[in-house]
């Protein structure tokens, strides 16, 4: 790409660390501002706020070739209050005849000196980067990648193909399993805590199979335009339940089945269709997900009668969001495609809470066409998306997170049955724990829960333990050993024998004390 040459006084749009392109001026920096070293760059005033950079000029485009594209892809408050802050700057400039007067540290009419506002300069690692946010946006981690380039694909998010704006690679930015990153704005209301940033990453593993993480959940702020295809859902559990809320709310024509047809009567009053059958359900719809409890629910539901089988066609798209293991993934996947059917596993991290607030992480894998059809639904379900290549690798890693998060609960639930067989105060250890590395919000929720008695099913202990069997087993095959999920398990189980199947997951406490 050939280098664009930018003089004082140009608008441009600055890319600053890991947040949105901005509107911005090329100005001089005060005279005791030493420029960085070896780096290419200029010094950015930014529209809407009084916060400066220096952006280097890979970072930088011009203002006026990329004015609407950008535009397009970013619809946060506070950016649209810079473009209007670039607008008027551009209106006052052509009533003076194009002469522009800075105030910046030059004189006034009458020769006299007009003090300045101290300059507040915005670093790439700057946490306070309140030129960038929404004030509603919550304080993004050190776990934020940073982005290599900007990439903005056609069908995620849209209906339509979107106009390219790429940004060029920086020795700081770059990061060799990063090498395309999609960003676009959303606005949020003020009572959101949700980033605005959408983001697309395409990672390189060291099998070199490629992951992509897709766009951030848009569904607290309703700006997700559906897809115009016809969406079925089969299974309306903890988790589906919240999934095809979201898609409802968010404009999504769904047609929904059951097992337990009266579960389906609240979806059918905000607008859903009935299913009879899941076969019924895949011949109306062009899209249909699954979401049920196990590997066996999972297979009788496309083979048994009247099942996906009887109504999949050439062209129809079966989504399995089941958590099950990489041999039924396989197989469905087999089937469905001997009758000409597309197929994508797609299964979800979260809990029901999670699933609720349409800010799930899934995990997607096999027809890469069926992943990109589906991005308006995984927008309005997660927050996040990621593609990990041939079919039974979403499969995988799904059994691999929820065997961590299994294990780490079973040990939580140690460590407080520990602390009060020997005269500790179980509080002062949640305290002391949410002080530390391992504070979260998981840890809180589930300690909350297990000292208040309250083991209302978020994610059932039951789905847990067959997790984790299922991760044990699949370490068998690969001949690698999981002692530490196998000791969990065997803590779940013992909480299965107290009748704890049906309550949270949290309720493994129960195993220790009985």
């Amino acid at each position: 790409m050939a280098t664009v040459h930018l003089r004082i006084g140009d608008l441009v749009w600055g890319k600053l660390g890991r947040y949105p392109p901005w509107p911005g001026k090329v100005v001089s920096p005060p005279k005791d501002l030493k420029k960085p070293r070896g780096k290419k760059c200029h010094f950015v005033k930014f529209f809407g706020t009084e916060d400066h950079a220096w952006i280097k000029v890979e970072q930088l485009k011009p203002y006026h070739p990329h004015k609407e594209e950008m535009i397009k892809i970013n619809k946060g408050k506070r950016f649209q209050q810079a473009v209007d802050a670039v607008e008027d700057f551009l209106k006052k400039k052509e009533k003076q005849g194009g002469k522009e007067q800075s105030s910046e540290g030059k004189g006034d009419s009458k020769g006299k000196k007009t003090p300045t506002k101290p300059l507040k300069i915005l670093e790439e690692d700057d946490e306070d980067l309140s030129a960038l946010k929404d004030p509603s946006e919550k304080d993004l981690t050190d776990s934020d990648p940073e982005p290599s380039s900007v990439e903005r694909l056609g069908g995620l998010g849209t209906t339509g193909p979107v106009s390219g704006f790429k940004w060029e690679s920086s020795p700081v930015q770059d990061d060799p399993h990063f090498h395309h990153f999609l960003l676009s704005q959303t606005e949020k209301p003020a009572s959101s805590m949700e980033p605005i940033s959408k983001r697309l990453k395409i990672v390189e593993e060291d099998t070199r199979s490629p992951s992509i993480q897709a766009a951030d959940s848009t569904a607290i702020n309703g700006s997700i335009t559906p897809t115009d295809k016809r969406i079925g859902f089969l299974g309306l559990g903890l988790m589906g339940s919240g999934i095809v809320s979201n898609l409802l709310k968010m404009g999504h024509v769904v047609t929904v089945w059951n097992r337990t047809v009266e579960k389906c009567d609240l979806f059918i009053q905000e607008g859903a269709r009935l299913g009879r059958t899941p076969a019924e359900v895949v011949s109306l719809c062009d899209i249909t997900f699954s979401c049920v409890s196990d590997p066996k629910a999972a297979r009788d539901l496309v083979l048994g009668p009247s099942g996906v089988l009887q109504g999949i066609r050439p062209g129809k798209c079966y989504v399995e969001m089941s958590t099950v293991d990489p041999e039924t993934i396989t197989e469905l996947s087999q089937v469905i495609s001997s009758r000409g059917g597309r197929f994508l596993e797609a299964p979800v991290a979260g809990s029901q809470q999670v699933s609720n607030e349409g800010m799930l992480v899934i995990l997607a894998a096999g027809d890469r066409t069926v992943y990109e059809d589906c991005s308006s639904c995984f927008q309005a379900m997660g927050k996040t998306s990621f593609f990990l290549g041939e079919v039974g690798n979403a499969a995988r890693m799904m059994l691999i997170l929820n065997m961590v998060q299994g294990s780490f609960m079973a040990t939580i639930a140690e460590g407080l049955t520990l602390a009060q067989a020997t005269g500790q105060s179980q509080h002062t250890f949640l305290d002391i724990l949410s002080q530390g590395q391992m504070a979260s919000t998981f840890v809180d929720q589930k300690c909350q829960n297990i000292l208040q008695g309250n083991f209302k099913p978020d994610y059932y202990l039951k789905h847990i333990q067959k997790d984790l069997r299922l991760a044990i087993s699949m370490g068998d095959t690969a001949n690698h050993p999981t002692p530490m999920a196998a000791a969990a398990n065997e803590v779940y189980k013992r909480a299965k024998a107290l009748d704890q199947s049906d309550n949270d997951m949290s309720a493994v406490y129960r195993a220790y004390i009985h």
